[in-house]
């Protein structure tokens, strides 16, 4: 599986350590995020760049982990382009539910309040939770694409 990582000045050290963590457990990741610390970096730049190569990837099923401060800016800038379905995930029931249940493919999570094993055990629970394919998952997932933009 290939997993794409990014993220602002906030994340920037997380994504360091949770790509390792990643690149050991034998996932396929693509660096996303700066190279140096860049504190007046915005957001969004590192979202697109995610958002951009998993709709591009050549992957059955790419996945996406995004770090800023609270993980919402990710997860709303994300959440703009058609076929993101991001997930903010604080814990592992509600990161397992947004796999199982809603299929997110990008992975939100908040650097300010992780530390590093704690992102690690969400990043793994995302990757290795399964979309449960039910009817009505798959007709919620419908609708959401149907949503007008």
């Amino acid at each position: 599986m290939k997993v794409y990582v990014g993220a602002d000045h906030n994340g920037f050290y997380l994504r360091r350590a949770l790509m390792d963590y990643l690149q050991r457990a034998g996932y396929d990741v693509v660096d996303d995020g700066d190279e140096k610390l860049d504190p007046q970096d915005d957001f969004p730049l590192f979202a697109g760049k995610v958002v951009n190569d998993i709709l591009g990837s050549d992957d059955a099923e790419p996945r996406g982990i995004l770090l800023c401060g609270s993980g919402q800016g990710m997860c709303m800038a994300a959440n703009r382009f058609k076929g993101i379905r991001a997930a903010l995930g604080y814990d592992r029931v509600s990161v397992r539910s947004a796999r199982e249940d809603d299929d997110a493919n990008i992975l939100c999570l908040p650097a300010s309040s992780l530390d590093k094993d704690e992102a690690n055990v969400l990043a793994e629970t995302f990757l290795s939770a399964h979309f449960a394919d039910s009817p009505r998952f798959r007709r919620r997932l419908a609708q959401l694409d149907d949503l007008p933009h």
